[in-house]
C-alpha cells in the first residue's frame, strides 16, 4: 500500500482523533493552518496529492517560513518518539499533566507535542482552549507566546516552560521565573528536532545528540533528524551520520553559543555582520520589545545595517537618535544599524518574527522610518 500525505484542518475539535485515524490507516498527517493564504493552502494540497513520501515517513510538517520560504519536512515515527522520555523529564508536568500549546498545530513544535500526547504525554491545550490554558501545568512554545500569555495572566498553574523557536530574552526568563516557572530553553530546527537545551547555564547537547562546529557551522549526530523534504529542497545537508541546516555557532567548554544563519549574513563594506547578534543587543535596549536586522542595499558598500524595531508594550516609538546613542554603547561601528524603522513586527503562525515579510515591508515603505 502506498502511503499518502493527508492534509488536516487545524480545528481543535477532535484533532487528536483525526490525526490518529490518518496514522492508523498507514498515511502521513500534515496539519494545515486556517490562516494560510488560499494560494499557500492550494500549493500544499497539490504537493500532498502528487508527492510520494519516502519509506518510513510518519509525520509531515511545514517549516515556519520565517525566512520567507515554507517547506514540507518529513520524518519517521521514531525520530520524535525517541525523545519523548527526555522531554517528559524536562516538562516535569505533574500527576495530571496538561501542556499549553499556543502555536497552531501546523507548527512542528506543536505537532511534536500532539504526537507526544498520542504516546501518553501531557494532554494538549491548543489555541482557543481557555479552560485548558487555565489547567495547564507546563508550556511548550516560543518566547513571544510565553511573554504574551504571562502578561495576560493566562498560565496560573504552569510550573515549567519549554521554550524554543527563537531567541529567549533574559527579560522573558526573569518574568517567568518571577511567577515561579522553571524555564528550559532549547535550540532545534524542524529538520533536526531537539539539538541543545539551556536551563539558564548555557546550551548543552540534548540527550542522545552529538554536537560539532565545523568552519563555524553547527553539525549534529542525532537519532531525531528528519528524513528530508517533499518538493523543493531546503538547507538540510548531511555528511554520513552528521547533519546541518547551516546555523552558525561557537562551542566552548561543551556549551553552544548561537550566532545565526550563515545565509543571512550582511556584507557591509569590509565587515560581515550576523543579524541575530545585533538583534540580541537591540532587545536589551530600553523600550525595545523585539527587532529584525537586515541589509539595506547601498551600492558600493554592499549593504547598510538596518533594523526594524518593535516598541515595548505600552511604550511610544523610540527615536532613532536614542537608538543610535544606546546601540553605540555596546556595538562596534560596523555592526551598528544606520537605518531605523519602527512598528509591530509581522509574525509566523508559531510567533516568531516573520523576517522576510518584515524586510519586505521596510523596503516597500510600509513601516515608519525614523529619523535621528
Amino acid at each position: 500500500m502506498t502511503r499518502r500525505i493527508v492534509v488536516l484542518d487545524d480545528t481543535a475539535d477532535s484533532l487528536l482523533a483525526r490525526i490518529q485515524a490518518v496514522r492508523s490507516a498507514g498515511d502521513v498527517p500534515l496539519v494545515a493552518d486556517a490562516r494560510w493564504p488560499a494560494a499557500q493552502r492550494a500549493s500544499v494540497d497539490a504537493l500532498a496529492r502528487t508527492a510520494e513520501p519516502p519509506a518510513g515517513a510518519a509525520w509531515a510538517t511545514l517549516t515556519s517560513g520565517s525566512s520567507g520560504t515554507a517547506r514540507v519536512v518529513v520524518r519517521t515515527e521514531e525520530s520524535w518518539a525517541r525523545s519523548f522520555a527526555a522531554v517528559s523529564a524536562l516538562l516535569d508536568a505533574g500527576a495530571e499533566p496538561v501542556v499549553a500549546l499556543p502555536a497552531p498545530a501546523s507548527s512542528s513544535l506543536t505537532l511534536f507535542s500532539l504526537a507526544h500526547a498520542l504516546a501518553g504525554g501531557p494532554r494538549p491545550a491548543l489555541p482557543g482552549d481557555d479552560a485548558g490554558l487555565a489547567a495547564a501545568t507546563a508550556f511548550h512554545g516560543t518566547p513571544h507566546a510565553l511573554r504574551t500569555l504571562l502578561e495576560r495572566g493566562a498560565l496560573p498553574r504552569v510550573r515549567t516552560a519549554l521554550v524554543g523557536g527563537s531567541h529567549l530574552d533574559q527579560q522573558v526568563r526573569e518574568l517567568a521565573e518571577s511567577r515561579g516557572i522553571r524555564v528550559v530553553a532549547y535550540y532545534g530546527a524542524a529538520e533536526l528536532s531537539f539539538v541543545a537545551v539551556d536551563d539558564g547555564t548555557g546550551l548543552r547537547p540534548f540527550p542522545g545528540v552529538g554536537v560539532d562546529v565545523r568552519e563555524g557551522q553547527v553539525w549534529v549526530r542525532s537519532p531525531y533528524a528528519a528524513l528530508g523534504y517533499l518538493g523543493d529542497p531546503g538547507p538540510l545537508r548531511t555528511d554520513g551520520p552528521w547533519a546541518t541546516v547551516g546555523d552558525l555557532a561557537e562551542l566552548r567548554d561543551g556549551a553552544l553559543t548561537l550566532r545565526g544563519r550563515a545565509d543571512g549574513a550582511i556584507i557591509s563594506a569590509s565587515a560581515t555582520v550576523i543579524p541575530e547578534e545585533v538583534e540580541a543587543h537591540l532587545r536589551g535596549l530600553p523600550g525595545v520589545r523585539d527587532a529584525v536586522v537586515f541589509g539595506y542595499p547601498a551600492g558600493g558598500v554592499g549593504a547598510l545595517v538596518a533594523a526594524v524595531v518593535e516598541p515595548a508594550a505600552g511604550r511610544a516609538p523610540v527615536s532613532a537618535g536614542l537608538l543610535r546613542a544606546t546601540a553605540a554603547s555596546g556595538m562596534s561601528p560596523s555592526h551598528r544599524p544606520r537605518i531605523w524603522f519602527t512598528g509591530d513586527l509581522p509574525r509566523t503562525a508559531a510567533g516568531k518574527p516573520a523576517r522576510a515579510e518584515a524586510v519586505r515591508r521596510a523596503l516597500a515603505g510600509e513601516v515608519r522610518r525614523v529619523a535621528g
